[in-house]
């Protein structure tokens, strides 16, 4: 089942009046992002509220992603294991997450289908970042919940689906 977000009644009036005063708005692709068995998923976090944290969090990257796919086309992701970079010690009661560079890079293990112009293109595939501490994160991405994750995940899209 795809992830949805709620938009409160005021929320949705005020985007909509903005989005008229804006003109007209750049087509993009649609994307539809499910989460296979979350709770076998190899590092999400600890619990259901930081499972729920982390879903919703690479629900919305996906989502921030699809607005570059050209119009008419659509991704479905099935989100098949998640593997978050870092670790958290044991017995660490604040959930911080230790970044060593070694063995604890992200990944995501996925299935997705690309359906565009007639036809489809689907594979399962696991995205991953072994070398994520090497390069900086730039601009406020480096106070950003999952930001590894995200770059991750915006180098794969860009491979993946804009070059051709």
């Amino acid at each position: 089942m795809p992830h949805l977000f709620p938009i409160r009644h005021a929320a949705l009036g005020a985007a909509l009046a903005l989005a008229a005063l804006a003109g007209p708005a750049q087509a993009a692709g649609v994307v539809q992002v499910s989460f296979v068995e979350p709770e076998r998923y190899t590092d999400v976090g600890f619990g259901a509220v930081e499972r729920e944290r982390t879903t919703d969090r690479l629900a919305a990257i996906f989502q921030d992603l699809a607005r570059r796919l050209p119009d008419g086309q659509v991704l479905t992701v099935e989100v098949l294991d998640v593997d978050l970079a870092g670790h958290v010690p044991v017995g660490n009661v604040n959930d911080t997450r230790v970044l060593t560079g070694g063995a604890d890079w992200p990944r995501i293990t996925l299935r997705y289908r690309l359906e565009a112009g007639g036809s489809v293109q689907t594979r399962d595939e696991t995205v991953s970042d072994l070398n994520y501490l090497q390069n900086r994160l730039f601009g406020g991405r480096a106070d950003e919940a999952l930001a590894y994750e995200r770059r991750m995940l915006e180098r794969w899209f860009e491979a993946r689906f804009l070059t051709p």
